[in-house]
């Protein structure tokens, strides 16, 4: 017994993060000195700049002057945002970090009311003022950020009314949200595991619906499904209180559906939107297809939900954390030293938290924070092939934002529709290497299936997920407040189409929309997924047709952050997303997998 149990080391116990490039603990004396600066700082911006933004007589000179304070104050809130947050995820156990993430939320709202005047006098000023001012050189840094911003000028208040929503906010919306965090983070799922009763994780019960044993799949699905029901009635109050303040800020912005805001922060159009989202839902029977030779492979007369991530082969070795290491740096290697030596500082410099631990937060993010530090990833490093992914598409994200802190604060983060690019192309570098060097055709098959699994999950998984969420907000809207029943069975028709005839959707998997935070944190956050992963495998045949030559253009792109709008940066590496062939064109690519992994099943009986 005590050989299994060492043998479950993933070699990710111990690593965790190092916050103090943003502050050494919650007692730092900076926190308070930050706070009170940035008090002084926003209270001498709105003196020196109020009423002189929306005036014929603003200078490009005075526009930049105030655009460099404004930034200056945004990313001293978003050190102390990021900071508490990134605390609060790492124990959400700890009422402490929970008080202290309330507080600078609140201390963050509280200094926001001396900086709003600056967007609603930007936004007044006629289009023949503005287009005179960043037709200057001088404004060339800022130009993106500054158009971007009159882009909300439909869906702007009043200023005494946006600041009341930005106030409500922290006990209205954000107070949800960080209790949906609570809840979920600290429920213990009992299962019956080797004879004996266990108490597990977020993080480890759906560990096990990746388990080779059908038995233990199941009773994982179980587990997981009993402990989201016996909280059900809070997490569905939650969902509905969420959805509905979706709905009024829609109202009162004069946003017609529940996507557009969204769509106008992703800066892509509801046709772009529509052409990929039904390209993928045209292509649904590859799933079907991939399905149906999974449960072949597996032997196994139906073929559940719980049954999808099963592994092809029996493979229960564990990778441990410090090989994944080797592997992503290699792969990231092959394609850019660059790439791979801004990886390895997140290694070195303890910039990640990798470790599974009770109170933490499920799932993996990359964090920017700010310019003036660098991003953190977090992960739950269990030590399976899916974590070197994830591990690998986290840090995707990280080298992305790294390299963009060039960019400045407010033209560092891209839109979310590519901020998934790097995170995705990292992924791809790492299997492509993995097949590469794998000779035993068996082990191929068994790659090229998990990753047909993760693009799947990727393409597919989150067009339902944003069918889902489409119809959740419809039918809070036109119904009412919804049961858990009534959304369960939302769930379960936007799944259907895509689990065709080779899924059996158990009554289990019904309840499952309860614990994915995006619905919560992140509203229409998922088709940004799809839109990544079908960009990057266009990126990435260019990179093969291409070679070398694609690199510096790709580290070029990623450099820019959002400095531009995404059409306009994608154009520059040969890619035209409002082609309305572009998103088949990688759906054709993912075929031809579906088409090798049905080939090298045939080769193998």
């Amino acid at each position: 017994m005590a050989k299994a149990a060492k043998k479950e080391k993933s070699g990710a116990e111990g690593i965790t993060w190092d916050l103090s490039d943003l502050y050494s603990n919650l007692k730092d004396k900076k926190i308070q000195r930050d706070i009170k600066d940035l008090f002084q700082k926003s209270e001498a911006f709105e003196k020196k700049y109020r009423g002189k933004i929306n005036s014929p007589k603003l200078t490009p000179k005075f526009l930049l002057n105030s655009v460099e304070d404004l930034e200056y104050i945004s990313e001293k809130i978003g050190k102390l945002l990021s900071f508490a947050y990134m605390v609060f995820a790492g124990n959400t156990r700890n009422p402490e970090n929970g008080a202290f993430l309330q507080m600078i939320q609140e201390k963050s709202t509280e200094a926001r009311k001396h900086l709003m005047f600056f967007e609603l006098e930007w936004i007044k000023l006629s289009n023949k003022k503005v287009d005179s001012l960043l037709n200057n050189k001088i404004l060339f840094q800022y130009k993106h950020f500054l158009e971007q911003e009159r882009s909300y000028k439909p869906h702007k208040l009043s200023e005494p009314e946006e600041k009341i929503l930005d106030e409500k906010a922290n006990t209205g919306s954000r107070a949800f949200k960080r209790l949906f965090d609570e809840i979920l983070n600290n429920i213990r799922f009992k299962i019956r595991l080797d004879g004996k009763t266990k108490s597990l994780s977020e993080t480890e019960i759906l560990a096990l619906l990746y388990d080779p044993d059908r038995n233990k799949r199941k009773a994982g699905a179980k587990s997981l499904t009993v402990g989201l029901k016996e909280n059900s009635h809070v997490l569905t109050y939650i969902f509905n209180t969420l959805v509905q303040d979706h709905a009024l800020n829609d109202r009162l912005r004069l946003f017609e559906n529940p996507m557009d805001s969204r769509n106008l922060s992703n800066e892509i159009d509801k046709k772009t939107l529509d052409s990929l989202m039904t390209s993928c839902e045209r292509n649904y029977d590859m799933v079907d297809t991939y399905y149906s030779l999974k449960k072949r492979l597996l032997g196994i007369k139906k073929f559940y939900d719980y049954d999808r991530y099963a592994p092809i082969f029996h493979d229960s070795e564990i990778i441990n954390y410090k090989k994944s290491k080797e592997i992503i740096l290699g792969s990231f290697h092959n394609f850019s030293p660059k790439m791979a030596t801004i990886a390895q500082k997140f290694f070195d410099k303890n910039w990640i938290d990798a470790e599974v631990r009770d109170g933490k937060r499920g799932g993996a993010f990359s964090h920017s924070t700010v310019p003036s530090a660098h991003p953190y990833v977090f992960t739950n490093y269990t030590g399976r092939m899916r974590d070197v992914m994830t591990l690998a598409h986290e840090l995707g994200h990280g080298v992305h934002q790294y390299l963009s802190r060039q960019q400045g604060y407010f033209q560092s983060d891209t839109p979310l529709t590519t901020a998934e690019t790097a995170s995705v192309f990292a992924e791809i570098l790492v299997f492509h290497k993995l097949m590469e060097t794998e000779k035993n055709p068996k082990i191929k098959l068994a790659l090229i299936c998990g990753k047909l699994e993760d693009i799947f999950a990727t393409v597919f998984r989150q067009v339902v997920l944003t069918r889902f969420e489409e119809s959740l907000h419809h039918a809070r809207r036109d119904k009412g407040e919804l049961t858990s029943e009534n959304i369960n069975e939302l769930w379960a028709e936007a799944n259907k189409p895509m689990f065709g005839k080779s899924v059996e959707m158990s009554d289990d998997y019904r309840n499952w929309w309860m614990y994915i935070p995006h619905f919560i944190h992140s509203p229409f956050y998922c088709y940004a997924y799809s839109f990544g992963e079908l960009l990057v495998l266009s990126l990435y045949s260019k990179y093969i047709n291409e070679g070398n030559v694609f690199v510096p253009r790709y580290i070029e792109l990623l450099s820019s952050g959002g400095s531009d709008a995404p059409e306009v940066l994608l154009e520059r590496v040969g890619v035209n997303i409002k082609d309305p062939d572009f998103w088949q064109g990688g759906l054709d690519l993912l075929r031809e997998m579906v088409d090798e992994a049905l080939a090298l099943a045939d080769t193998l009986n």
